[in-house]
């Protein structure tokens, strides 16, 4: 039994008046075997050692976290909370992240400004850089990028996975952006990346890409550049790159791009914008409802900005546009072409005339050759035909096509390469 230090002063106390150890334990209530030990004891505070720990529901999953936590440092709570509930842990959050404060080691932070703004009025828009291994392509490590953009009011947070930069992929991701939000915001602020920020005036003023500002009159938005060296300016756009590779993009089984980013629109619908934002302390689909009321309309017509290049054919009818090569008719007669491509297709053309539409391949590495453009068997040779509506798409192994309805392309193929008119 334990005793306080005014008991044990007691007892001593009443044993020097000459009381028994039985009279004793009759004055205070105490059993006698107490009295006789903490006489025997001497006036020394009693010690007492720890408590053994009472078991928890969290402690059959103790291993496990330890494990998971030392493989990926950062890897978040609430991702941990997921992944042993679904081995059966019937606790709470609270008694998880207590054990993961002593398991996980303290990183630093520093204070930062924060700044709010209202409904529809700014988005963030920026790029962070991955490395994935897909399943389809075991050997080997594809970096790719993920292209977001993040709603200031509400933090709605939309995007994709791209394996590349370049502006024709910047347009793209735009459009299928606001086509995701339905509407556009007011203003889109950008870090200095190449292809929305060229350089700066001598007064300095910002000169942004020509065909990003075709973009922004399109959709009716103002672009913005951060401040130089100052890219904490657009911490609600870089901040979730942090949760999206911690609890989305670490450990997971990707077996290409396009399931990457099945994947990824999947828990951006299930657990990234139906979530309570830590800073807001709003859930973001019911914020974003407020917010999408405010977005500007999105125009009737799709944007086609055209950049437009000349290419040279190669030996065997194809042309090279940003690393991947496209087709043209076996009819074609001259050597240099000029290209432009558009958001999301390539047109090809031979003086004024549209010889060839594909749509845009992803990636690097890929061939594609348009229905109608080869004739079967080439002139010398026998073999098979292939069917009139099948085009031909050659990939590096596991390297996947994003799927397109391509019975349109197979259309304007054959009537081009017969040399009709569109």
């Amino acid at each position: 039994m334990v005793i306080q230090n005014g008991e044990l002063f007691v007892i001593h106390e009443l044993h020097q008046e000459g009381l028994s150890i039985s009279a004793i334990a009759r004055r205070t209530g105490l059993d006698r075997k107490t009295v006789r030990k903490y006489l025997k004891g001497g006036l020394k505070s009693p010690r007492y050692g720890p408590r053994a720990p009472r078991p928890q529901l969290l402690d059959p999953y103790r291993g496990y976290l330890r494990e998971r936590v030392e493989a990926y440092p950062q890897m978040r709570a609430t991702r941990l909370l997921r992944e042993i509930r679904q081995l059966g842990y019937g606790g709470g959050y609270s008694q998880l992240t207590d054990y993961l404060r002593d398991i996980r080691p303290a990183t630093d932070t520093g204070f930062e400004h924060r700044f709010e703004t209202a409904p529809g009025e700014q988005a963030q828009v920026d790029f962070a850089q991955f490395k994935a291994v897909f399943t389809d392509e075991p050997e080997r490590i594809r970096v790719v990028w993920l292209f977001s953009l993040v709603l200031g009011f509400s933090r709605f947070l939309t995007g994709q996975f791209v394996f590349g930069q370049d502006l024709a992929v910047v347009l793209r991701c735009h459009l299928q952006a606001f086509a995701r939000l339905g509407g556009v915001p007011q203003h889109i602020l950008y870090d200095r990346m190449k292809t929305a920020v060229l350089g700066e005036t001598e007064a300095r003023h910002i000169i942004y890409h020509p065909r990003l500002l075709e973009l922004a009159e399109y959709y009716g938005f103002t672009p913005r550049a951060c401040a130089a060296y100052r890219a904490k300016t657009k911490g609600k756009v870089e901040r979730p790159f942090g949760y999206v590779r911690d609890d989305f993009f670490l450990a997971g089984v990707f077996q290409n791009i396009d399931d990457l980013n099945g994947q990824f629109t999947h828990w951006c619908d299930t657990q990234a914008n139906p979530r309570c934002h830590g800073t807001t302390r709003r859930i973001v689909t019911e914020a974003f409802a407020e917010e999408s009321a405010y977005l500007q309309p999105l125009p009737a017509l799709p944007f086609n900005a055209v950049l437009s290049l000349q290419r040279r054919i190669s030996r065997d009818g194809m042309v090279s546009v940003n690393g991947n090569a496209y087709s043209v008719p076996d009819r074609t007669r001259q050597r240099l072409v000029e290209v432009q491509t558009l958001a999301d297709e390539v047109h090809i053309y031979e003086g004024p005339r549209l010889i060839a539409i594909h749509p845009v391949l992803e990636g690097r590495g890929q061939r594609r050759v348009a229905a109608g453009h080869r004739r079967w068997p080439p002139p010398g040779c026998g073999g098979h035909r292939p069917r009139a509506a099948d085009a031909m798409i050659l990939t590096p192994p596991g390297h996947a096509v994003s799927r397109r309805n391509l019975a349109v392309y197979d259309r304007v193929g054959h009537a081009l390469a017969a040399g009709e008119h569109l």
